[in-house]
């Protein structure tokens, strides 16, 4: 694939089931994913794969966040975020792993960790691996990141869902001028 027709087509797939990227897809994903911007040279982040029954671990302890914060919520609701890490094969979790720097503000290294996944994206569509970046209140819950033993100075960007798509995505035509002014 020709990269500007990637860059230009690529959009996010929320419909996905196996297989999972194969080994080599997922190692051109990584690879990609290292040559983000990295002011200092920092690497600022790091991935955790979940795939199999990883999934279903991730999702009783997304049902368990879930029903920390709120008691109240039905048998149903719950089911709700224990199927979550189940609409893909491969579920990889983003995480910025950010340090105090002189140079390189926590704002910019995390900007860098999301620059990593961008790329990461954009060589799953290079490959034809279906992605959907997600993020939500599970990105974001104490008891999540506790739970996926995130240390002092890390935090989840994202969830990374991968698989193949079950059908495609129109790509919605924008207007460049729409977003682009000059300045003087």
């Amino acid at each position: 694939m020709d990269a500007l027709d990637n860059l230009h087509q690529r959009v996010s797939i929320p419909f996905l089931e196996a297989p999972a990227p194969s080994s080599e897809q997922l190692d051109n994903m990584y690879r990609a994913a290292l040559r983000a911007p990295d002011h200092g040279a920092i690497r600022p982040w790091r991935f955790l794969n979940i795939k199999d029954d990883a999934r279903i671990k991730l999702g009783q302890l997304f049902a368990s966040a879930a029903a920390a914060k709120d008691s109240e919520l039905s048998d149903e609701q719950l089911d709700k975020f224990r199927n979550m890490p189940l609409r893909a094969p491969l579920v990889i979790v983003a995480i910025a792993k950010t340090k105090p720097h002189p140079k390189v503000p926590h704002s910019e290294q995390v900007i860098a960790a999301g620059c990593a996944v961008q790329n990461m994206l954009l060589a799953a569509h290079a490959q034809g691996v279906g992605a959907m970046w997600r993020t939500g209140g599970m990105a974001y819950d104490t008891t999540v990141m506790q739970g996926l033993d995130l240390q002092d100075g890390e935090e989840i960007i994202g969830y990374l869902y991968l698989g193949t798509p079950t059908r495609e995505r129109k790509v919605p035509q924008l207007e460049v001028s729409k977003f682009v002014s000059d300045w003087s």
